[in-house]
């Protein structure tokens, strides 16, 4: 085990076991929702959860060998809803063309985790925009989580009206959403886990779906959407900006984890220590998932937060990953169990994980903000729900922090990046229009 260090960071064998295993339990959600979501979007369900344990195994294993950190990665929560109800659903793209802008904005997320451009991109964009738009992704798959139980239904008078909640199936939504809001408070590892397992019970209980007769069997082929991805389509002017949206959205999410979970287990720091290597190379392993990813069959692969999990349990090398990684090959063969789970007993981690992004919008003090900086933050919230697209947000949020800067004459305020990312987001709405 020299290879991971493990005495250097103070660490042992079974201490990296046991925070494997932690991460995995934290984790293991995403391969039955992203099923869920990205089944939504016309793709095969037994063929994506295939796909998803697949990459989250290759991904994190990669992520362990390769930048020896104890970080996680699978398909991420945010890009997922918007692929399907945002693209898919919402602009009518095919899922073949929406893998096709999935893979280019691998391609240049690995050419530029090789530059400086992230610390470039990063330094260019104010905290305050950065916190804004994760929170606006937040509102954004909460509402799509609201959405998909029923608990927000359409309206002509008012666009959106509350949802019937004598209705059987929304109810059972409402249950699993207050359990998944309870054990995540009570900090219990795998709260996700548990919520969907006794939400699924309830709803088998009252008739909603049936109990499976099986828990494991042979995995699904993943043939259906393998290699399926259809990049010609994706290369055209306007979908250009939501290649450019699917970039940066995963360069916020991968560097936000990196550094809270890095903070925590004494990684990344470069300052300290001129030799260390390892958030370059945790970059490369997000971006080459991403890429690898997207010719599986799913949508952007990224580091995930819950590998904070494994951290507070000792988790300090790459060992950690590739014990969870390990952990992971089980739910390859547990489709028919992720088949029988209701929908409701899934959707409310949705809604979770979006006011868990939400709080960052906690961190922006608004007292000592100007206007532009308020303005931006808002629309950034309030568009990606609304207009059902995280590119608009981000689009609309650069267009008016950089008029308003230029109104009151505050050009100082405005460097390269944000004229950079003001232009595209231009593009976006002339495209739109």
């Amino acid at each position: 085990m020299g290879y991971f260090k493990l005495k250097k960071r103070g660490t042992t064998v079974k201490t990296e076991f046991t925070a494997g295993f932690t991460t995995f339990l934290t984790m293991m959600y995403i391969v039955p929702v992203n099923g869920f979501i990205l089944s939504d979007a016309g793709l095969p369900m037994g063929a994506v959860v295939t796909a998803t344990a697949l990459i989250t195994i290759l991904a994190t294993l990669f992520s362990g060998l390769w930048a020896n950190t104890p970080i996680a990665m699978s398909v991420g929560m945010g890009l997922n809803a918007y692929f399907s109800y945002g693209l898919v659903l919402g602009m009518n793209i095919p899922w073949q063309t929406a893998l096709g802008i999935v893979f280019l904005s691998g391609i240049i997320f690995v050419v530029l985790s090789f530059t400086n451009f992230r610390v470039w991109i990063m330094t260019s964009i104010p905290i305050t925009l950065r916190r804004a738009i994760s929170a606006g992704i937040g509102t954004f798959i909460a509402f799509i989580g609201l959405k998909q139980m029923g608990m927000i239904v359409a309206n002509k008078a008012t666009l959106v009206s509350l949802g019937d909640f004598s209705d059987t199936n929304v109810f059972l939504g409402a249950i699993g959403l207050v359990l998944a809001f309870i054990f995540y408070a009570y900090k219990l590892k795998g709260a996700f886990v548990f919520s969907i397992a006794i939400t699924s019970a309830i709803g088998w209980g009252l008739g909603i779906g049936e109990v499976p007769s099986e828990i494991f069997a042979s995995p699904a082929s993943i043939s259906p959407i393998m290699m399926q991805l259809d990049i010609t389509s994706a290369l055209t002017l306007a979908l250009f900006p939501v290649v450019i949206t699917f970039l940066i959205t995963d360069m916020f999410d991968t560097l936000g984890t990196l550094t809270g979970v890095g903070a925590r287990a004494n990684l990344f720091q470069d300052d300290n220590n001129k030799d260390d290597k390892s958030l370059q190379k945790t970059l490369e392993a997000d971006a080459i998932a991403t890429v690898g990813g997207s010719l599986l069959g799913v949508s952007t692969t990224t580091s995930f937060i819950e590998s904070a999990s494994g951290v507070e349990e000792g988790g300090r090398t790459g060992l950690t990953a590739v014990f969870t990684a390990m952990f992971f090959i089980a739910t390859l063969f547990m489709l028919p169990l992720f088949q029988a789970i209701p929908g409701n007993a899934i959707y409310p981690v949705l809604v979770v994980v979006g006011v868990l992004m939400f709080t960052e919008l906690g961190k922006i003090n608004f007292e000592e903000v100007d206007l532009a900086t308020a303005a931006a933050a808002f629309f950034m919230v309030f568009l990606m729900p609304l207009t059902f697209s995280i590119t608009n947000g981000i689009a609309a949020g650069f267009v008016i922090y950089t008029l308003i800067k230029i109104a009151k004459k505050q050009t100082k305020d405005l460097n390269l990046g944000i004229v950079l990312l003001t232009v595209i987001s231009f593009i976006v709405f002339i495209l739109q229009g």
